[in-house]
């Protein structure tokens, strides 16, 4: 081997200068040094080169030149100065002689070094210019300024023993490690040339291990620098600028698929990470305001260190490195990391709310990173936090989520408030201006009306999102309410108490419903089916109230038109005070409801009392259809009167009254007179109404019955049984079976029927 290396050319040395970057990072590179223990006793060799110290005055005293290749010499003597000992028997050196030529190979690919059938270029310093940008401002006076004249000093001809190349990485004398590193991976290549294909000694596979895991110690010492840059001394900071040249000669010499530069942006990525775990966090326990806290430190450090990497990094650097906007990237990047983690830690709404508050407006804020303080380095588009959506969206949908199950909670607890200060108080509802009135539709609203704003402040995604969620509660609360309710008051049925709240909640739905009107854009499908989930509330509140009136009042309707009714007027003065307490309580419902009510009360008082005469109960006899008729007017004028007050639209239906008291009253030779304007006003009479009249006023059968039956079918077919349907009334009443046979008998048949017969 000696020989050959003795032989080898000065060109074929010049040829072999080239090499390539050896393998990736190796975090215990150190561990795996294969010269270590007794081989390597000496101390490293004190050099006066300066590095540090003198560095900048070299730069000041540089004159601009250009740089002249440079030849090895001596290299059949000096080819290492790595005292690797070779194997202690020349057997054991033959037995592993075949793992060791594949390990090699594979540590060859790695390093890049070809056979000596391959020339390459010769091995020279790169010089790069590194001109600070003209955007950059003023920097720490200790960080030493770039030089378009620096050049890498010379590559020794024999390199320092690995040790020695060791200790210099780790007392940060980077440069002349990198030129010794330059210089063992040049003599490598040189002994790799001048070996056969097959012939690979434990030696070289040894050098070429140091070698790599030199290169791994180096880029660890490296990113430990960057890694820390922002938080070591101003002083050291002069370190990066021996870090920059580092790489440039790499990616210079080998290209930039060694990953250099990537090493590079994740020591910066890592120091940042570093960085933000600095940043306090309370746990929930101590602070409820925990992540408010944090968030508001964790933009002031993002913003500290930016100003930091502004005013004392930039200058260590060549513009090409854009260390500005790699440092804002990183940030980016860690802060969307730290939030990921932050968001395995929210439970509850008002932090959901402060995530997307820090992300979507704080962060990009002039408070943060549209901060004065990072101009103009820090550009318009880089503000935003680049997260992803798919994150974003996690965070409205649990931010959804959370907001729905609290709002549950909030409404089941406006019932336990409306049980408490209300139902068990028994108190009497509120009247605001002239109506009955609960704060349920206030605190409803007010509630989902602040989430809406909020959530509206984020984005407009999201307030569609809220809208929906409290819709979506709101209908199913509607139900949890009436059934609350409906247990408490059913008791109290029989007390005004129990209408008036009936009547209060329903103005306070219907005032809701009006209220969600407002949502009708934003969700329009989730609005409609709360609006029915309402409306089906309110009617059966108001049905409620309506079905209590009906059964108090029918008793009293039931024992009109009989024997006991023409002396007794308890039953129908009963009636009066049901009708006019209904008609006090009314004036407390919104007009809204109000109409539909007092119609339906009017219908049903005036329907059940002509029902009455339909049931031949009765039959007036000596005169007494006079009496009966006169009661009936009276009785009619007050009924009429109550609901005339209370406002009923139902017109239509007053003459009824007088119209059927006229037939009752008058003579048998008048009742098809009087017949003719009741089938104008009310044509769905039929023959069975009009024949429970006659049987009231006592004309049971006869020719008079007869002719009054008939004188009906003739006024119904000549009027066609025209009318308004909806002004319907017998249609709505049951008339009583008439059980007389000769009822329906045509009179040519009762001619032949005589007293004699």
């Amino acid at each position: 081997m000696d020989g050959q290396m003795a032989e080898t050319t000065k060109e074929e040395v010049d040829g072999g200068n080239e090499v390539n970057d050896p393998s990736e990072w190796d975090e215990d590179a150190t561990k795996g040094l294969k010269n270590g223990g007794e081989q390597m006793e000496s101390p490293v060799k004190e050099k006066s080169l300066g590095v540090l110290k003198s560095f900048r005055r070299s730069l000041k005293g540089f004159s601009p030149k250009t740089q002249k290749d440079k030849s090895l010499e001596n290299t059949d003597d000096q080819s290492s100065n790595s005292p690797l000992q070779p194997p202690q028997s020349p057997n054991s050196a033959v037995e592993i002689t075949g793992t060791l030529a594949r390990r090699g190979a594979s540590i060859r690919q790695s390093l890049g070094l070809g056979t000596k059938k391959y020339k390459q270029e010769p091995l020279e310093p790169v010089t790069e210019a590194m001109t600070l940008s003209e955007e950059q401002t003023e920097v720490v006076d200790t960080v030493l300024e770039l030089s378009d004249t620096y050049t890498l000093p010379e590559i020794p001809p024999m390199p320092l023993s690995v040790m020695e190349i060791n200790k210099l990485i780790e007392t940060e004398h980077l440069e002349e490690a990198y030129v010794n590193l330059l210089s063992l991976r040049l003599e490598l290549q040189r002994e790799h040339q001048a070996l056969d294909q097959e012939d690979y000694p434990i030696e070289l596979v040894n050098k070429e291990k140091d070698l790599s895991l030199l290169y791994g110690t180096l880029k660890n010492k490296m990113s430990a620098i960057v890694r820390n840059s922002s938080t070591l001394p101003s002083h050291n900071k002069e370190l990066l600028v021996y870090v920059a040249y580092i790489i440039l000669e790499e990616e210079k010499r080998w290209g930039a698929m060694q990953g250099w530069r990537e090493a590079w942006k994740d020591a910066v990525l890592n120091g940042v990470r570093d960085s933000l775990k600095k940043v306090p966090l309370d746990s929930r326990e101590k602070n409820a305001s925990w992540l408010a806290v944090h968030l508001g430190l964790l933009g002031k450090a993002v913003v500290e260190d930016l100003q930091r990497v502004k005013t004392e990094l930039l200058s260590s650097y060549p513009a090409d490195f854009n260390v500005f906007e790699t440092y804002v990237s990183c940030h980016h990047e860690a802060v969307g990391e730290h939030l990921k983690r932050l968001l395995e830690k929210v439970t509850e709404l008002k932090d959901y709310y402060a995530l997307l508050d820090f992300i979507i407006h704080r962060y990009p804020s002039e408070k943060l990173m549209g901060s004065i303080s990072l101009r103009p380095e820090l550009k318009e588009d880089q503000r935003a936090l680049p997260v992803d959506k798919d994150f974003l969206n996690q965070i409205k949908d649990k931010y959804c989520a959370r907001l729905q199950a609290d709002m549950k909670t909030s409404l089941n607890r406006i019932i336990d408030l409306e049980n408490e200060e209300m139902w068990k108080e028994k108190r009497k509802p509120m009247i605001n201006e002239g109506i009955y009135c609960s704060h349920i539709d206030m605190d409803i609203w007010t509630n989902i009306k602040g989430h809406v704003q909020g959530s509206r402040r984020i984005d407009v995604n999201l307030e569609q999102n809220v809208v929906c969620s409290c819709l979506e509660e709101l209908k199913t609360f509607l139900k949890r309410f009436e059934s609350a309710f409906v247990e408490w008051s059913s008791p109290l049925s029989s007390s005004s108490l129990w209408a008036e709240y009936h009547i209060s909640y329903i103005n306070s739905f219907s005032a809701l419903k009006e209220h969600m009107e407002s949502y009708k854009n934003t969700c329009p499908i989730q609005l409609e089916l709360v609006q029915k989930e309402i409306d089906r509330l309110t009617t059966s509140l108001s049905q409620a109230v309506m079905k209590n009136f009906k059964t108090d009042v029918k008793p009293f309707l039931r024992r009109q038109m009989t024997g006991k009714w023409f002396s007794f007027d308890e039953d129908f003065l009963q009636l009066i005070h049901k009708t006019e307490t209904l008609s006090e309580q009314s004036k407390y419902m919104t007009p809204k409801h109000k109409q539909a009510f007092v119609n339906e009360a009017h219908f049903f008082v005036v329907k059940e009392y002509v029902s009455q005469l339909m049931k031949n109960n009765y039959s007036c006899k000596n005169r007494k259809n006079e009496t009966a008729a006169t009661k009936i007017t009276n009785q009619w004028e007050k009924l009429k009167e109550i609901f005339q007050d209370m406002n009923s639209s139902l017109d239509w239906l007053h003459p009824v009254g007088n119209q059927l008291s006229n037939i009752i009253g008058c003579k048998k030779s008048d009742v098809k007179r009087n017949l003719q304007p009741l089938v104008e006003n009310y044509p769905d009479i039929r023959k069975g109404h009009l024949s429970a009249v006659l049987y009231f006023r006592g004309i049971i059968r006869g020719r008079e019955k007869h002719a009054i039956l008939q004188k009906l079918a003739e006024l119904k077919q000549r009027t066609g049984n025209t009318g308004n349907r909806e002004q319907a009334l017998f249609s709505e009443i049951q008339a009583a079976v008439n059980t007389d046979c000769l009822a329906g008998t045509p009179f040519s048949c009762l001619s032949f029927i005589g007293p004699d017969s």
